[in-house]
């Protein structure tokens, strides 16, 4: 697994595709622009057979073959951010190492030795490289500096936030208004990467936060609180008011429901 930190001191994880995967993609990738190929070498075979001199022939044959190994996949890439339709099949994304999308320069530049590994040389050069590195990088990876990532991965349900205990007599006497969404997510996605942090970005962010959402509550916790158990203690409590309060409606229905199935019912 590579990780990266963001400007906020925050540690990404992202999953390099497996060597079998990339390859199943690559294979996908290279048979349906081979198929592509022959189709355009048809149509021009039949629809030009002896209108044009054969030089000229020849030229658009190669203008064809540079359309569709070159051109096209670097286009395609550059304009979904690392797609290509094996990659689509395979649920995999092209990306920089820094774990940004890759632009025209990086495309460009995998396209071309693209054509060196892989058709040249039938793959084994790409085969070579990637089998011995960790991210299965190819060698148009490297001096491109990107790699492949897996997208389709199944997240793990978030940890629930739990209640600081000496924070629970004043949370369940405090006036907990509703925060705002945007702040409320925010929230969430602190305290589920706080741990993570570096200390300083992360005293420094849950401050930050911890006025925000001071606004909507009160009184203000007991002194000496520090931040994060301030919303976490926040969170948590919410959360337990907002279960309670579905419950309550929920039952309300039932007993409504069974109340309505016990009434009489008369044909008019």
């Amino acid at each position: 697994m590579s990780t990266v930190v963001t400007g906020e001191a925050v540690v990404l994880e992202l999953r390099p595709a497996s060597f079998a995967a990339r390859g199943l993609s690559v294979l996908i990738d290279v048979v349906s622009q081979l198929l592509l190929l022959l189709l355009l070498f048809f149509l021009i075979g039949n629809t030009l057979d002896g209108a044009l001199d054969p030089a000229l022939t020849r030229a658009l044959l190669l203008a064809c073959v540079v359309l569709v190994i070159v051109v096209i996949p670097v286009a395609v890439e550059t304009l979904t951010r690392g797609k290509s339709l094996g990659r689509l099949v395979m649920g995999l994304r092209i990306v920089r190492d820094d774990g940004g999308a890759v632009r025209f320069r990086q495309a460009f530049t995998r396209g071309l030795l693209a054509v060196l590994e892989i058709y040249m040389l039938a793959g084994s050069l790409a085969f070579v490289t990637a089998v011995f590195n960790e991210k299965s990088k190819r060698l148009g990876d490297m001096l491109a500096g990107t790699y492949s990532m897996r997208e389709r991965v199944k997240a793990p349900p978030p940890a629930a936030v739990a209640m600081p205990q000496e924070l629970a007599p004043w949370a369940e006497l405090a006036d907990i208004g509703r925060l705002p969404d945007p702040l409320s997510r925010r929230v969430s996605r602190f305290l589920a990467q706080s741990e993570r942090m570096a200390p300083p970005a992360r005293a420094s962010m849950a401050a930050s936060l911890a006025t925000e959402v001071s606004a909507f509550v009160s009184p203000p916790p007991p002194a000496g609180t520090y931040p994060e158990s301030y919303l976490r203690a926040v969170v948590a409590q919410r959360r337990e008011r907002d279960f309670a309060r579905l419950s309550a409606q929920h039952d309300r229905s039932e007993q409504l429901g069974r109340r309505l199935h016990r009434l009489p019912f008369t044909d008019r």
